[in-house]
């Protein structure tokens, strides 16, 4: 990393673990006591993609076929997703999002949403915030290619 100034390794390494930890108080303020982080992230992911197969989902998320069939399994027993026939071919089926599953994405996102603006409007000041939203216009060229 020698033709890459100090400051911007710093940027890099506080931006990394404050993102790090930002990400994890909001999954906490919206996390379902009955439900694993895994059977969150797995209905979230159903929640993004639509109908999908297990094994579809199984490779977004990165794990085994029959780790996700347990976790499937579980929010199946939880009255959130729903198989049915694949129309295309009956040997495999689709996980959807039942009403319960789609309502509990929709709340905990509120949730989220309702908790973070609490935060802004609690712990900055209005120059801050619009400091917040300036850095976060900069910040927009990170994702960018």
């Amino acid at each position: 990393m020698e033709d890459i100034s100090d400051a911007a390794v710093r940027a890099a390494r506080d931006l990394r673990v404050a993102f790090s930890r930002l990400r994890r108080r909001i999954r906490e303020v919206a996390q379902d006591a009955d439900l694993t982080p895994s059977q969150e992230s797995a209905l979230t992911l159903v929640g993004k993609h639509g109908a999908a197969t297990a094994s579809a989902l199984a490779a977004a998320e990165g794990v085994r076929p029959q780790s996700m069939a347990t976790t499937l399994a579980g929010l199946e027993q939880h009255g959130l997703i729903r198989r049915a026939p694949d129309p295309d071919d009956g040997r495999r089926q689709l996980v959807t999002l039942t009403d319960a599953g789609r309502a509990r994405i929709e709340g905990n996102k509120q949730v989220r949403e309702e908790w973070l603006a609490r935060a802004f409007q609690d712990r900055y000041s209005d120059e801050e915030r619009q400091t917040i939203l300036t850095a976060l216009e900069l910040m927009q060229r990170l994702s960018r290619p």
